[in-house]
């Protein structure tokens, strides 16, 4: 498997360069099953080749992975419940993904949308369900760009290191996904912690 991705992400950035960073990215934040983090590895991969530049494979990223969630959110603002229901029933195998990342939002709400730029289900939903879920556009905009300014750097440049061995980049991205769930968890307990400790302070 890992092969055959490796060929065929070789075979669209030789055709295509960098619009495989954009597009990968931005249509899996508007709410497509496409394997943008994938993408960008690959891309931080090649960079580390000498076959593009990994600062602009970064920025691309960043502007696919913005407008990307802009574009979803809108889906969501203004399609709200059917239009998820219509992507659902086109992709079925995603239902308990999307579950799982409603529960996650209405729990965390803000921190979610950060959060979610570094889980796979949840970077997919994160946009159409703040526009669901009638989150604030400025607030969105402002966890959702941060969110991408750290994935992009993060994920590109793990990319980048791991640009010796395709082979050795994939392994590690299996066991960083778990660790990276660890974190993230530990990250927003403790947002959660300082927030309640203001607010009771200032109360």
């Amino acid at each position: 498997m890992a092969n055959n991705i490796f060929q065929l992400l070789s075979e669209f950035f030789a055709r295509y360069g960098y619009w495989v960073v954009f597009l990968g990215v931005m249509l899996e934040n508007i709410g497509f099953p496409v394997p943008g983090e994938t993408v960008l590895l690959f891309a931080g991969f090649l960079a580390f080749q000498g076959k593009i530049h990994i600062v602009p494979a970064i920025l691309t990223a960043m502007a696919g992975a913005t407008i990307g969630a802009c574009l979803g959110y809108s889906l969501g603002w203004y399609g709200g419940t059917p239009v998820v229901n219509r992507l659902l029933g086109r992709f079925p195998r995603f239902q308990k993904e999307y579950d799982a990342s409603q529960r996650f939002f209405e729990k965390h709400g803000k921190w979610a949308v950060f959060a979610a730029r570094f889980i796979a289900g949840l970077r997919v939903f994160a946009g159409i369900l703040a526009g669901v879920l009638r989150m604030p556009f400025s607030t969105f905009m402002l966890f959702s760009f941060a969110g991408a300014v750290c994935w992009a750097t993060a994920i590109g440049y793990v990319g980048f290191a791991f640009g010796s061995s395709w082979d050795k980049l994939v392994n590690f991205v299996g066991r960083m996904n778990r660790i990276v769930l660890i974190v993230i968890g530990v990250i927003i307990v403790a947002a959660l912690i300082v927030h309640l400790v203001r607010r009771r302070k200032s109360a």
